[in-house]
């Protein structure tokens, strides 16, 4: 599933990007949020594709819970997924997440990784590195972003749907306390993510670009400059590689990023308190 949100800059990469990694039994569901008129004309022509199975338009801008709920619990498919608007996935990755899971039935939330190779640090993500069956290999995680993950439809069946004031973090989590292995696949099957300053088709490339789109984590957190959301980004690539594997750690791994983030923030601005 792919949900749009006033992207039609952006629409014209990500959404023939995915229907051309789509297999002959694989289906693209489409939810529209807000009234954006050009993003409606950039979506219009994708209606009438064959690997488009469903698509639905909300009047008003219900985020992500709601359509994603939509995909899990009207989808009878094997695996379900969404790729964000901003998103541009890597050709073959379907494949190579479906055959990881089919080898590896352990297997939960395996995602791509969106963050550029400098943003990549062995040190810490080695001792999180491991080989499963078929030659598979994970940096294994708790969660993975939103975008480009693959995960059986059995596990809503497990777990149901998302919470009322779940993320999508926490519901990998807690698919995590219940024995689903989670991660991102390795050697990293890469996802372009445009709303990273850093990448060659991004849009955000002053502070008024970025308070233009403003991303939701970016809102979430309070940032303001592009350096801040850059130092974010940069952040969240370097917790996901050293976070702990023990849902019980959790939590202090969210004080850790929080306060990670605050003093980027500080440090972005000036602030002497680095």
């Amino acid at each position: 599933m792919m949900i749009t949100y006033r992207s039609a800059r952006y629409l014209h990469l990500s959404l023939p990007r995915l229907l051309d990694t789509c297999g002959e039994n694989d289906r693209v569901w489409l939810w529209h949020n807000g009234d954006d008129e050009e993003t409606i004309e950039a979506l219009r022509p994708y209606y009438k594709d064959a690997r488009v199975y469903r698509h639905h338009h909300s009047r008003e801008n219900v985020r992500l819970r709601e359509p994603t709920s939509w995909l899990w619990s009207e989808s009878d498919a094997q695996f379900v997924s969404k790729v964000d608007d901003d998103c541009v996935v890597t050709l073959g990755w379907l494949d190579t997440f479906a055959a990881a899971h089919r080898d590896n039935p352990e297997f939960g939330v395996i995602g791509s990784w969106r963050h550029p190779e400098e943003d990549f640090r062995p040190e810490l993500a080695a001792k999180k590195i491991q080989t499963f069956r078929g030659g598979h290999q994970l940096m294994r995680n708790l969660w993975v972003q939103g975008s480009g993950y693959l995960m059986p439809r059995s596990l809503v069946d497990r777990h149901g749907l998302l919470g009322e004031n779940e993320s999508f973090t926490g519901y990998c989590i807690r698919t995590a306390r219940g024995g689903a292995v989670n991660g991102y696949y390795y050697p990293f099957v890469r996802e372009d993510h445009m709303d990273d300053p850093r990448s060659p088709h991004t849009l955000i490339r002053t502070d008024e670009d970025l308070r233009a789109r403003m991303p939701l984590s970016a809102q979430a957190n309070g940032v303001k400059t592009v350096g801040e959301w850059v130092s974010q980004i940069r952040q969240s690539a370097y917790v996901l590689q050293d976070a702990s594997l023990d849902p019980r750690d959790h939590k202090m791994w969210r004080r850790k990023l929080a306060s990670a983030r605050r003093r980027v923030r500080k440090f972005t601005r000036g602030s002497a308190g680095w």
